[in-house]
């Protein structure tokens, strides 16, 4: 398992963000992203994007974390249900593998704010 470490160091998209890796390990993932001003859409709310980007890559790292940590997986869809805004402070996102097939996986991911619930996604992933 690798400790907390910056997405950046194998993504400047990450690092731009501010993501920090928690946990990688056995098909699951855990990522923190601090609410900064850049990550503002035009109603001072976190934009839909950065908080995509948080479960893509927390996807990613779960499904990764199969491999050793080696990148062997790429996003082929993926569906948000975005639940509550947020403002200002820190999101935790888990993802976990459902389904690890050869060919083909599935995942889920929980976005909270404390004990709120922001944000649950579904995707599928193409193993490489």
């Amino acid at each position: 398992m690798r400790e907390v470490e910056a997405v950046g160091s194998s993504s400047a998209f990450g690092r731009l963000l501010g993501l920090e890796i928690l946990k990688a390990d056995q098909g699951e993932a855990v990522l923190r992203l601090v609410m900064h001003d850049g990550l503002r859409n035009l109603h001072g709310k976190l934009h839909g994007g950065a908080l995509f980007s948080l479960i893509d890559t927390a996807m990613g790292q779960a499904s990764h974390s199969l491999n050793g940590g080696e990148p062997n997986s790429v996003t082929l869809e993926c569906k948000v249900n975005y639940i509550r805004p947020v403002t200002e402070g820190e999101l935790t996102c888990r993802a976990w593998v459902v389904h690890g097939g050869r060919r083909t996986q599935v995942l889920e991911a929980e976005v909270h704010q404390g004990d709120k619930l922001i944000a649950k996604a579904q995707a599928t992933f193409a193993c490489l």
